[in-house]
């Protein structure tokens, strides 16, 4: 806030009410604000919620990127993934004979 001299001037006593009156309608509006608890929460709510929003997208990008280099990784290296279709297929067929003898 400014402060008058004391010279009397009326034209500058008018300048300082205005300025005073436009720093008051400043804090007014920045106490309102706060005072404002639902807008507050609804604006903490509206962050929260995009910054999971873009956690997720990174997250769907990266698990994407994955999977695509996973299947990359197979299909230049097809034999590790043929033994392991090979034993889990063996494993089925013996779990499935020795339900058949129990049965």
């Amino acid at each position: 806030m400014t402060r008058s001299n004391g010279s009397g001037n009326p034209e500058a006593l008018r300048a300082e009410i205005r300025q005073t009156r436009a720093e008051l309608g400043e804090t007014v509006q920045a106490l309102a604000a706060k005072a404002d608890v639902k807008a507050r929460i609804k604006g903490s709510a509206v962050q929260t919620r995009d910054r999971v929003r873009e956690r997720a997208g990174q997250t769907t990008a990266t698990v994407r990127s994955s999977v695509h280099d996973a299947g990359s990784v197979a299909l230049r290296h097809p034999v590790p993934w043929v033994v392991i279709a090979a034993g889990a297929l063996a494993l089925a067929v013996v779990v499935l004979v020795a339900r058949g003898r129990r049965g």
